[in-house]
């Protein structure tokens, strides 16, 4: 480093930074034995050549966090067995026992590393089709040597859009008007058919508002590409919740039942023969792809499962899953942990909403934990998001370092009233708390003050808001256009 300038020096430090910050996010898993990325169906479809490849060379591409890492050692054959791929998600395992029978319950959820980044700042799709928030969730059963798997998707809204912070507390959803939308939409179906088979759309976003744009587009496409392995559905979640009414929720999980029974789910006997395949996958997605998404998703997983255990004989003709109070816990809580863990991985908090997948019910503290939750987001969204997509970009790749660079790309010029507007701002706000706790005797002239300061600190706050976008922590290495 002896060579490096005293600028170079500094942003180093903010790389090395970057990266400690990824490895320091919780989630990233990796097994000596197990292909983690790969579903169990995949891995019974497959050829004894692909037996023999390292773990490395099989591995889904779409989810080895650490590819980029590894580029040198991919090159080199002999050192295979040392370089191992490493998932980002979420994996919960445990042994229970329904009528004293015991198995393995698993639930492991992989997220993409193709248009990986945070909330607001990845959205919708790219050119080739990846989907923003793209996260595979696989539940799985092991009893008495029969394995049975139920595999979901969630992924944003798969057309052109984006919705930059801007100081606001939901920025405005924007479509992009000039991007051929068809062509990565049907880029990026045209992949999941090919890798799942049947496509069922659960759009959980609102039908009116700022989401309602969003919502008449995904429904276009779908009825443009007019294919018979998409099917779409679309469940206003908050309007049908509203008061807490969160019931109601039956309504689309009895719209969805005859085509969950339809897709099936994957079952192995303890021959190795395959008994069952899953024929598709249900997509699921909200705006976030995160609260709304993980409830559905907990709720068409516990059904599936219900079906399992009866075949698999743990569960007796006529028993529910909900009445087997033990596993009721164990499963709600892992899916809550599911729910928090690519929360924290998207939006930098905890989920929202996880009361109801925890207990089985809205309350009045998850309320008040989902209004905390939604604050933290605000500001990590609006002044810290910019450091968490760039330290992403550099350890997937997408950025690299060259030295040879003349300008640090990490050097943003900011103009005066990035620094001038706030210190205005604060000081009149502090003014107008000093003149009111200084109130003496002639309250004219106090409240004059008072108004002046007062005016002059919400003007000035409203200067800021208008101008939001500057004052934000965005992106500095990879540029914008790359990004929406």
């Amino acid at each position: 480093m002896l060579h490096l300038t005293d600028i170079q020096l500094q942003d180093n430090k903010t790389f090395l930074a970057m990266i400690n910050h990824v490895l320091n996010v919780d989630g990233f898993y990796f097994s000596t034995t197990y292909d983690l990325t790969h579903t169990l169906q995949r891995l019974s479809n497959t050829s004894p050549e692909f037996q023999e490849m390292s773990l490395l060379e099989r591995a889904d591409q779409r989810f080895v966090w650490n590819g980029h890492l590894l580029r040198e050692l991919s090159a080199q054959p002999e050192v295979h067995r040392f370089a191992l791929p490493v998932l980002h998600g979420f994996i919960t395992m445990h042994s229970c026992s329904i009528n004293g029978k015991y198995f393995d319950w698993i639930l492991i959820s992989r997220r993409s590393c193709f248009r990986a980044g945070v909330r607001y700042y990845v959205r919708g799709i790219d050119s080739e089709g990846h989907a923003a928030n793209f996260v595979e969730t696989e539940q799985i059963v092991h009893y008495n040597g029969s394995r049975a798997s139920f595999v979901q998707t969630r992924g944003s809204i798969p057309v052109f859009w984006s919705q930059r912070p801007n100081l606001k507390y939901k920025p405005q959803p924007l479509i992009n008007k000039v991007a051929n939308h068809m062509d990565g939409f049907q880029r990026h179906f045209d992949s999941q058919v090919i890798i799942y088979g049947k496509q069922v759309i659960i759009n959980l976003v609102n039908q009116k508002g700022s989401e309602k744009p969003l919502e008449q587009a995904f429904a276009t496409m779908v009825s443009s590409l007019a294919s018979g392995m998409i099917r779409y559905v679309a469940f206003d979640f908050h309007k049908e919740c509203k008061n807490m009414r969160w019931d109601r929720l039956s309504i689309l999980l009895d719209q969805v039942a005859e085509i969950q029974d339809e897709l099936s789910y994957f079952l192995v006997d303890s021959a190795g023969m395959v008994v069952t395949s899953q024929e598709g996958v249900f997509r699921s997605n909200c705006m976030d792809c995160l609260d709304r998404t993980n409830v559905i998703q907990s709720l068409l997983a516990r059904r599936s499962l219900q079906a399992q255990l009866q075949r698999l004989g743990v569960l007796h003709v006529g028993q529910k899953l909900e009445e087997q109070n033990e596993f009721e816990k164990i499963y709600k809580n892992a899916w809550a942990d599911n729910a928090n863990a690519c929360a924290k991985q998207y939006a930098g908090t905890g989920a929202l909403k996880t009361d109801f997948t925890r207990t089985g019910k809205r309350t009045q503290l998850g309320l008040l934990m989902d209004g905390w939750n939604s604050m933290i987001r605000y500001y990590k969204n609006n002044f810290s998001d910019g450091f968490r997509q760039d330290s992403i970009d550099l350890f997937l790749g997408n950025y690299s370092v060259d030295e040879l660079e003349s300008h640090s790309p990490l050097s943003v010029p900011r103009d005066l009233k990035f620094l001038a507007l706030p210190i205005i701002m604060v000081v009149a706000f502090s003014m107008c708390i000093i003149c009111l706790l200084m109130a003496g005797d002639t309250w004219t002239e106090t409240l004059a003050y008072v108004l002046f300061w007062g005016v002059a600190s919400i003007g000035t706050f409203f200067i800021i808001l208008y101008n939001g976008k500057d004052f934000v922590d965005a992106p500095r290495l990879v540029q914008k256009e790359k990004m929406d």
